[in-house]
């Protein structure tokens, strides 16, 4: 199942980013694939949002692995752009955070990593829309993702509501 979403506005994008936070639970991967500016940070920072995460919830281009305490459970926000490939990733220990057992993984360019990665993930691919305005958000369920819990969030991205 794949399922895809429009979103005009960053307003949209931040609710839909709420929506999925709201959906997710400890042990969850969201791989985010896109181009620079595409929105993969916003997307994040309204996930954490949901989450319960307080302050600022900045990309951790420079840091790889930024870790936000939410009420609901912790945030493992990477950021691989930097990394030369997997075996970067394992020196550094930073596979051992993926998946968490305390909270989710967003984890933006993991193709940089891509070996690192877990089978059972939830896929975002953010894409221009051709007219250069709004994005076109591709969420896709693999390995044992629980598909279900995606249910109602197009819906949630355009009326602003949660579940």
């Amino acid at each position: 199942m794949n399922l895809q979403v429009f979103c005009e506005t960053e307003e949209q994008m931040q609710r839909l980013g709420q929506s999925l936070g709201a959906r997710l639970r400890p042990g969850d991967v969201v791989l985010l694939r896109g181009e620079m500016g595409a929105g993969k940070s916003v997307l994040t920072r309204a996930a954490a949002r949901a989450l319960g995460v307080e302050g600022p919830v900045p990309s951790p281009t420079f840091t790889i692995l930024n870790i936000h305490e939410g009420r609901a459970m912790k945030l493992y926000h990477f950021d691989l752009y930097r990394l030369e490939g997997a075996d970067a990733l394992f020196e550094m220990g930073l596979d051992e955070f993926i998946p968490a057992r305390d909270g989710v993984c967003f984890i933006e360019w993991p193709q940089m990593a891509q070996e690192a990665m877990p089978l059972d993930v939830l896929e975002i691919v953010i894409d221009y829309a051709q007219d250069g305005m709004g994005r076109v958000v591709t969420l896709t369920p693999q390995g044992g993702f629980n598909e279900t819990r995606l249910e109602g969030i197009c819906a949630d991205a355009h009326e602003g509501g949660t579940p």
